[in-house]
């Protein structure tokens, strides 16, 4: 009878310790060609990165601005009217309103006056004339003084200091509201003569 036989190989441990050196042989050389490979695209982007930032000359640019200094006042209503009374006082009505408005620069105050163009005749009528002796205005109800001084602006003994504001570096752009009562006073004058009588009083602000 004749058998079958089958053929099984055997490795022996040298064959085995061979087989595992090559197959971390093999492992090695794959990380290798990784290494290598990560290296070279670093370097690449390296490259293309110092290739691809270019920068250009510095170039200046002046830059001239200019905030105009401006100073304005308004004042409301336009016509102050009067009841006169002979050798009495008569206050005028309405009372103006006065707004006066400034952008400075290096200037230490501001200051409104109030002014006629002559001492002898604030109004005029065919009756006479009443002097500025006899008008008297009050800035935000206080005491009323005549027109009588000499200010900066306005004709020298027929102008009246109505307000001085001081400016500082808190208020070099502001604005401020004042109220201006007129009266006329004829008890120096007792006898001026029935009549109609109109004048012009002048408001100006200036700065300093």
């Amino acid at each position: 009878m004749s058998g079958i036989r089958a053929s099984v190989p055997i490795r022996t441990r040298h064959q085995g310790e061979e087989r595992r050196r090559q197959f971390r042989g093999c492992n090695l050389q794959l990380s290798s060609g990784r290494m290598r490979s990560l290296l070279a695209l670093g370097l690449f982007l390296s490259s293309y990165a110092a290739v691809g930032q270019v920068n250009s000359n510095t170039q200046s640019i002046t830059l001239n601005a200019t905030l105009a200094e401006t100073l304005t006042i308004a004042a409301s209503p336009a016509t102050v009217s009067f009841t006169l009374v002979a050798g009495g006082v008569a206050v005028g009505t309405p009372t103006v309103n006065v707004t006066t408005t400034w952008v400075l620069g290096s200037r230490t105050a501001v200051n409104l006056y109030g002014y006629f163009a002559s001492t002898t005749a604030a109004l005029t009528g065919t009756g006479g004339n009443i002097p500025t002796s006899e008008v008297l205005g009050s800035v935000n109800a206080g005491a009323y003084n005549a027109f009588t001084a000499t200010t900066a602006l306005g004709t020298a003994g027929a102008s009246l200091g109505l307000f001085t504001q001081t400016i500082t570096a808190a208020n070099k752009s502001a604005n401020r509201s004042d109220t201006l009562t007129l009266e006329i006073n004829l008890t120096a004058q007792p006898q001026l003569p029935a009549g109609s009588y109109t004048g012009t009083l002048t408001l100006q602000a200036q700065a300093t």
